[in-house]
């Protein structure tokens, strides 16, 4: 999902109180994929997982499959947070940077778009690094004042070193 709005808040101006709440949605929308991405740099588990539903599906399938792999759709918070954190431990340093976040909510439901630009280094051989630029399409829903992330899917644009080193522990 590419949003295409001309205009980023469906608020009037003149109504204060429903201007503040989009406002606050659409920065909790965004902090959700900021607690994902932090929260594997800083190897935060309760972050990390703070990102998720109970139920949440993360599928990064297409951003692989540009570099042969094959990986399974990662269904549930707790295979996601002891997948990913396992995958990365003691191994990989990633860092994560978010930019050109689109947002369109629907009462309780919201859908991000985002450009994360992931850098993954091997911790015992600097040298091997893989640098991705991924287009996530993310489906959240609101838990009470906060977002959680329903379903990502991550694609990749372009990549450069070895992702393949990065991702095949």
């Amino acid at each position: 999902m590419t949003s295409t709005a001309d205009h980023a808040l469906t608020a009037l101006p003149s109504a204060t109180e429903s201007v503040v709440a989009e406002l606050r949605d659409r920065a909790e929308i965004v902090d959700a994929l900021y607690r994902f991405a932090i929260g594997q740099d800083e190897k935060d588990e309760a972050v990390f997982a703070s990102a998720f539903t109970p139920d949440a599906e993360l599928d990064f399938r297409p951003a692989a499959a540009r570099w042969g792999a094959t990986p399974p759709v990662l269904v549930g918070r707790e295979t996601i947070v002891g997948t990913i954190l396992a995958m990365f431990a003691d191994r990989v340093e990633t860092t994560h940077q978010v930019t050109n976040a689109r947002i369109a909510i629907d009462g309780d439901v919201a859908r991000l778009t985002a450009l994360v630009e992931a850098q993954h280094v091997l911790t015992a051989d600097p040298g091997t690094r893989a640098l991705l630029k991924n287009p996530y399409a993310v489906e959240l829903v609101r838990d009470g004042h906060r977002w959680r992330i329903r379903r990502m899917v991550i694609r990749n644009s372009w990549w450069s070193g070895r992702p393949e080193a990065i991702f095949s522990p």
